[in-house]
């Protein structure tokens, strides 16, 4: 596995779903984005929940973790395709050697339920913390904007999946940019959700920042090929161009949370404009 700063670095798959193409494109028309991620017959595309794992010296550090089993038995399983035959988090962290109790830091970029769903997990009638040694690092801003969500969210950001990190005695507010852990930092973009934190991690040699739903796969780095979902789309258009500016002149490495293919990829200057070269993740 490759290293950054003191930390080993693994990409963890919690399984997949599916989502609405016109919703995931906006108003890119479905001859375009068809072409690159073909639809099922009710207009759904697949996508990933890939976590990143990092770890360190005296740390396990997650950031995300899927939708874990928040919709288990209704409806939203089938209307969503969740799909965690392919992957599941635990058995993902066993086969790297850890147990849910091992991880003690927990970073939610933001708080829809594909993103934060799997921190939490059934418990008989309850729903309790699936890693009860762990710290929650939320944005402050973010955390706040969840308690009383916009009708267009309302039903992204699920109580059930919630609450037991706030009344865990848990919660890290995080306040803006900045270094959060060792070799670890966080910045805020505000297009997609109100302060969604991207998470860089980087040494003297390596930059690999966990892009999140700025850019959900690697076919959303034009500027309008945004999602339905973003609250404020102009927005995400300039935070996109200016975020990939410096990627590109920096050199960074992105890792991709939704993409079906490419799990990292470095954003080059081309004649057609940036795009993403896949890199194979141990060459990190």
């Amino acid at each position: 596995m490759p290293d950054i700063g003191p930390y080993t670095i693994y990409a963890l798959e919690t399984g997949r779903f599916g989502l609405d193409g016109g919703a995931m494109f906006g108003i890119v028309p479905k001859p375009l984005w068809s072409k690159r991620i073909a639809p099922d017959e009710e207009n759904r595309i697949q996508l990933h929940m890939r976590c990143l794992l990092l770890e360190g010296p005296d740390r396990l550090i997650l950031v995300d973790a899927g939708i874990g089993d928040v919709f288990a038995g209704t409806k939203y399983e089938e209307i969503y395709a969740v799909d965690h035959e392919y992957a599941a988090l635990d058995e993902e962290l066993s086969a790297r050697g850890f147990v849910v109790d091992d991880v003690t830091d927990v970073i939610l970029t933001h708080l829809h339920f594909d993103h934060c769903g799997g921190v939490t997990r059934q418990d008989g009638e309850a729903r309790s913390l699936r890693f009860p040694n762990a710290t929650y690092h939320v944005q402050r801003e973010h955390w706040q904007w969840a308690q009383d969500p916009n009708p267009k969210e309302k039903g992204s950001f699920l109580e059930r999946a919630l609450a037991p990190i706030g009344a865990s005695g848990q919660l890290h507010l995080v306040d803006g940019e900045r270094s959060l852990l060792p070799n670890l930092s966080v910045e805020c973009v505000h297009g997609h959700t109100h302060a969604q934190q991207l998470v860089t991690v980087a040494d003297d040699e390596s930059t690999l920042v966990y892009v999140a739903d700025l850019l959900p796969t690697s076919h959303h780095l034009a500027p309008t090929w945004t999602m339905a979902y973003d609250i404020r789309p102009l927005q995400t258009i300039e935070e996109k161009e200016g975020f990939l500016r410096r990627a590109v002149n920096e050199e960074w490495n992105l890792f991709f949370e939704h993409d079906p293919d490419i799990v990292v990829g470095r954003p080059q200057e081309t004649d057609r404009g940036i795009e993403i070269d896949a890199l194979p993740f141990r060459e990190l």
